[in-house]
C-alpha cells in the first residue's frame, strides 16, 4: 500500500513550516533518508529526508504552502503500487484552457491555499490558467498572474501588495508575540570608545593576515558578559504559567545578523568561556550561515541575552524589540567623532550609542541603569575586559 509521507516532529515547539523548495518532482525515485524539500520553520531552513525508498507518485504541498506536523507531504509508492495511485492521478479531471480562460461550467481545480493566496493578492482564480496536474492551479500559477495586477492603484494614489510570508512572516510573530507579553522599557547611554578604537587598529591588520576579521562586537559581547554577572535579572527569562523568574547561570549571547530575507538572531553558546579571537571567529561563521540560510535550528536557540548592531546601517539610539524569551537586548549605534570633555577640556572622541531594552516586570530602571553604566565602564576601559569576574 502507499505510505503517506507526513511532515515529521521538527522538535523545538515547531508546529508548521513553509514549503521552500522540492528537491524531487512527481515520477522521481527516492531513496530511504535522501532529502526531498526544503521546509522553513520560525527558526531556519530545514532539509528533510524520505522514511522510505520508492516512487514519488503524488506531491500534496506547494512550494510556498504551509505545511503543519502531521500534514501529508507526498504519497511514496513501492514496487507495484504505483499504478494504482497514478491511475487515480489519471481519473482528476481535465482541465482545457484557451488564453488562460477557464471552459464554462468546469470546476476549478485548486487547494484551499492557493485559493487563499489568490484572495490574498486580488486574483479571480477563475480566469487563471492551471499548469499543476490535471490542469489544477498552482500557487505559481496564482502569483503569476497577480504579476501585472500587482501594481494597483488605491483611492490616493498607486500601491502595490506584497504578500507577508517566509521570514519575514516569522520576524512579524515573534516581534508581535514580544510586544504583547513584556513590559519594555528603553534606556540610553553614550560610551567613549577611543582606547578601544586604538587598540583595535592596532591589531586589526595582523589578526586579518590570520582570517580573523576583529569588529567591536567581541568585546561589546565580553562587557555584558561582564556586567550580567553583577546583575543577573538581565541574564533570565519569565515563566508566566508559573509565575517565576528564571535566572540563567550560563551566558549564550545572541547576535542580530541582517539577511536579504530580513533579520535572524543566531546565539553565541558560553560566550563567557571564549576569547575575543574565538568570539571573533565564531561570529563571522554564524553570519555566514545566516546569510546563506544554512543554518542550524539549535544555533538559534537557548539565548539568555541579545545585542543587536544598527550602527553598522548609520544608526545612533533605537528602542530595539526584545528577543523573545529574553529578558534584554542591547542596541550599539554608530561609532562618531564627538566633542567630549575629559579632565575639564573638549577635546574629539569616538563616541559608541548605546539602547538597552528590558523587560519591566523583571526588573527595574534602577538595575537596568546601572547594568548599561557597567557596560560602559568596560568599553571606554579595555583593560577592565580581560579581568575575569571572581
Amino acid at each position: 500500500m502507499p505510505f503517506d509521507f507526513k511532515l515529521p516532529d521538527l522538535g523545538e515547539g515547531i508546529t508548521e513550516g513553509e514549503i521552500r523548495k522540492w528537491l524531487l518532482k512527481e515520477g522521481d525515485s527516492v531513496e530511504e533518508h535522501q532529502n526531498v524539500l526544503e521546509i522553513e520553520t520560525d527558526k531556519a531552513i530545514v532539509e528533510v529526508p524520505s522514511p522510505k525508498a520508492g516512487r514519488i507518485v503524488r506531491i500534496n504541498k506547494e512550494e510556498g504552502e504551509t505545511a503543519m506536523v502531521g500534514d501529508v507531504l507526498m504519497t511514496i509508492a513501492g514496487p507495484g503500487e504505483a499504478a494504482e495511485e497514478e491511475t487515480k492521478a489519471e481519473e482528476r479531471p481535465k482541465s482545457v484552457s484557451v488564453v488562460g480562460v477557464l471552459p464554462e461550467e468546469e470546476e476549478v481545480l485548486a487547494t484551499p491555499a492557493t485559493r487563499s493566496l489568490a484572495r490574498e493578492l486580488g486574483v479571480n482564480i477563475e480566469t487563471v490558467r492551471g499548469t499543476g496536474p490535471g490542469g489544477s492551479i498552482t500557487q505559481d500559477d496564482v502569483r503569476k498572474a497577480a504579476s501585472p495586477a500587482s501594481k494597483a492603484e488605491d483611492r490616493f494614489g498607486p500601491s502595490e501588495r506584497v504578500p507577508l510570508r517566509g521570514l519575514r512572516k516569522t520576524i512579524a510573530k515573534n516581534l508581535m508575540t514580544a510586544q504583547k507579553t513584556t513590559a519594555f522599557v528603553t534606556g540610553m547611554e553614550e560610551a567613549d570608545i577611543t582606547e578601544l578604537w586604538d587598540l583595535r587598529e592596532r591589531e586589526k591588520k595582523s589578526l586579518l593576515e590570520k582570517g580573523v576579521h576583529l569588529t567591536f562586537l567581541p568585546f561589546v559581547i565580553k562587557a555584558v558578559h561582564h556586567a550580567l554577572t553583577e546583575h543577573p535579572k538581565l541574564n533570565a527569562s519569565i515563566d508566566d504559567e508559573l509565575e517565576e523568574i528564571i535566572l540563567k547561570k550560563y551566558y549564550n549571547i545572541a547576535i542580530a545578523v541582517d539577511t536579504p530575507d530580513g533579520l535572524m538572531v543566531p546565539v553565541i553558546q558560553a560566550a563567557d568561556k571564549k576569547t575575543i579571537l574565538e568570539l571573533s571567529l565564531e561570529i563571522q561563521a554564524l553570519s555566514i550561515k545566516a546569510k546563506e540560510r544554512k543554518i542550524k535550528i539549535e544555533e538559534m536557540k537557548g539565548s539568555t541575552f541579545t545585542i543587536t548592531n544598527y550602527g553598522h546601517f548609520g544608526g545612533t539610539f533605537a528602542t530595539p524589540i526584545i528577543n523573545y524569551p529574553d529578558v534584554a537586548i542591547l542596541g550599539t549605534g554608530k561609532i562618531s567623532e564627538k566633542p567630549w570633555v575629559r579632565n575639564g577640556s573638549i577635546v574629539i572622541r569616538r563616541i559608541l550609542p548605546l539602547s538597552l531594552t528590558f523587560d519591566h516586570r523583571v526588573t527595574d530602571g534602577v538595575d537596568a541603569s546601572q547594568f548599561l553604566t557597567k557596560v560602559v565602564n568596560y568599553l571606554e576601559d579595555p583593560a577592565l575586559l580581560f579581568i575575569e569576574s571572581a
